[in-house]
């Protein structure tokens, strides 16, 4: 399931990509499925741990991808932590809500991200309440946001 806390949270690391740096594997890269995040979210390829392929920017190091790849790499490979992840942007929730399909992910937002016109299972923290949809999610995250 998908656990969010809403607003400031003192123990999440903000900056994930200055944490990202300093953590990351290249093994990471290559492990299903950030790959497949990677080709989606940022439409680049995997050649190995340390070279993606950008349609933009051509050859990169993993320093080089968004803030919402990198975060969700984070929360993939970091379980423990909780990351900001408002440097996602929407187009990142598919992935948070399905790597939460397969682990409890705890992550904290800034932001009211946008999870889709479908159903969905989000545990909000601030208030211990469990949200299935964007109508039942807008009135609770909005009072902390």
């Amino acid at each position: 399931m998908l656990h969010v806390f809403y607003g400031d949270l003192p123990t999440a690391i903000y900056n994930t990509a200055i944490y990202f740096k300093n953590v990351y594997e290249d093994a990471w890269l290559t492990t299903p499925p950030v790959p497949q995040m990677i080709l989606d979210i940022d439409k680049s390829t995997v050649i190995a741990g340390g070279v993606i392929d950008s349609p933009v920017l051509g050859k990169i190091s993993p320093l080089g991808l968004s803030g919402g790849v990198k975060t969700l790499i984070l929360i993939q490979n970091v379980p423990e932590k909780i990351f900001n992840a408002s440097t996602c942007g929407d187009n990142c929730a598919p992935w948070l809500l399905r790597l939460a399909e397969e682990k409890d992910i705890t992550v904290n937002l800034r932001h009211l991200m946008n999870f889709g016109k479908g159903t969905f299972a989000l545990h909000i923290l601030n208030t211990d309440q469990t949200v299935h949809s964007m109508k039942e999610l807008v009135p609770i995250a909005g009072r902390f946001v």
